[in-house]
């Protein structure tokens, strides 16, 4: 199999790139034809790969493209998630070279959505291809591609309830996190939640003359920037009230178990040019980005920010405000504890608005079940070397809520790396790791079939 992923190599690549040509950015009515392009893209390519009763299932929103291949009902079934839509290039003045036009350079593609998610789900679909050129496929498979993950995936939980029986599956199967490095290959064994709002501060009614105004009404985005800044203490420790309550502690034996994971922390500055890092007082970078919660500004805007001077007191100011979540902490119970206090904090001399847009919630997988044990001899038999579990930062709600509905755990089998600049300028993807991920996918389903026969 090796042999054909090598033989296929530029023609994947070339797939790939044809499919990041196209700016599926579901956050931005403008491209809704181009993300409906992607959707009948990936279809396509199922198809041609070898999948049964490919269809696009229409949703309120971007459709859902799926595709089966059952080799056999008592063998185990494998439902791969991913999504073909891609998050905003903006700004594109610090592309180097145009987001929607994929560059191969230092044996990376750069492109928007070249590691979230279309490289890596393309990863399934070419590994997949293999398994069946091969006749190698030891697992019935489902393929579940979204368009709309990017924006909170609002109508994949509709979906999901409506086809339980569809669904149905041992196992699902997603590649949308990253690993430590190539030469240290990882599982991703925890998300964090995600609690999403926009907030609207409003001062006069209209923008007001700076000089005739000044010091005698509020201004909102001053008002704003200090609301803010009060969010954090001295030892960056969130100001909400409550906002800890049910935050999960790990034990000092799990926390030393975290730290024995290969970490550079002058390379980490170095990578982002800083001369320091900065976080919560008691906690090391690794932990301030897996295990601890966050809050943090998105966007700021209000008044006048075009050239020249234009001397205004804006009427309104907003932001976009994320927080990140661990265990026991709900995005409910957070979005709630955060308006309250938001507007609590807000002077008699404004009205504020809370626009809460979308959550997620924390989870854990669990690193001794057959699944994760046969992810892990996969990586170690591609790689040479054993992976390691790590808690990711990032948030893919959709694993707590596969979960809830259909009873089952998500594998988080991720070849990105942090490099790879995601939601950034630059997005990249190696090459190295995609065809790594082509390679090491069906060891995935070889090690699967074979320990679930234990079972």
């Amino acid at each position: 199999m090796k042999n054909y992923i090598t033989e296929n190599k530029e023609r994947f690549l070339e797939e790939l790139m044809d499919m990041l040509r196209i700016p599926s950015v579901s956050a931005d009515p403008k491209f809704k034809d181009d993300v409906l392009r992607t959707a009948d893209y990936v279809k396509q390519k199922l198809e041609a790969a070898g999948a049964d009763k490919v269809e696009l299932c229409q949703t309120a929103g971007y459709p859902i493209v799926y595709g089966e291949k059952m080799v056999d009902p008592a063998l185990p079934t494998v439902l791969v998630y991913g999504h073909y839509d891609v998050q905003p290039a903006d700004p594109y003045e610090l592309w180097n070279s145009p987001p929607f036009e994929p560059v191969i350079k230092n044996d990376k593609i750069y492109a928007r959505g070249a590691c979230d998610d279309k490289g890596q789900m393309y990863m399934h679909v070419k590994a997949f291809e293999a398994m069946m050129q091969h006749n190698a496929l030891p697992c019935n498979v489902k393929f579940m591609i979204e368009g709309e993950e990017e924006v909170g995936s609002s109508n994949l939980g509709t979906f999901v309830k409506n086809n339980f029986d569809k669904l149905k599956a041992d196992v699902i199967l997603i590649s949308d996190t990253g690993m430590l490095g190539n030469d240290t290959p990882s599982i991703t064994s925890g998300l964090r939640g995600m609690s999403y709002v926009e907030v609207e501060v409003t001062g006069p009614n209209r923008d007001l003359h700076s000089g005739s105004y000044g010091g005698a009404v509020a201004n909102p985005i001053n008002i704003l920037c200090q609301m803010i800044a009060s969010m954090h203490d001295e030892n960056n420790h969130i100001t909400i009230p409550g906002f800890y309550d049910n935050v999960e502690e790990l034990s000092e034996e799990e926390r030393h178990e975290m730290a024995r994971a290969p970490f550079d922390l002058e390379k980490y500055k170095q990578s982002l040019a800083l001369t320091d890092v900065h976080g919560e007082k008691g906690y090391s970078t690794r932990e301030r980005i897996s295990i601890r919660p966050t809050l943090d500004v998105n966007g700021i805007w209000g008044g006048y920010t075009g050239d020249g001077a234009k001397t205004v007191i804006a009427s309104k100011a907003y932001a976009k405000i994320s927080m990140r979540l661990v265990p026991n902490q709900t995005s409910e119970e957070i979005t709630e504890k955060f308006t309250k206090h938001f507007k609590s904090i807000a002077p008699a001399s404004v009205q504020v608005v809370v626009k809460p847009h979308h959550g997620g919630e924390p989870v854990v997988t669990p690193t001794n079940s057959v699944a994760y044990q046969a992810a892990a001899r996969a990586y170690e038999e591609a790689f040479g070397i054993k992976p390691v579990p790590v808690r990711s930062g990032g948030s893919i709600p959709i694993v707590a809520m596969f979960k809830q509905v259909l009873g089952i755990d998500s594998v988080l089998m991720g070849f990105g790396l942090d490099s790879d600049a995601i939601h950034s300028p630059n997005e990249s993807f190696g090459i190295f790791n995609f065809l790594k991920g082509i390679e090491t996918i069906p060891l995935f389903y070889k090690y699967y079939a074979e320990m679930s026969k234990g079972e």
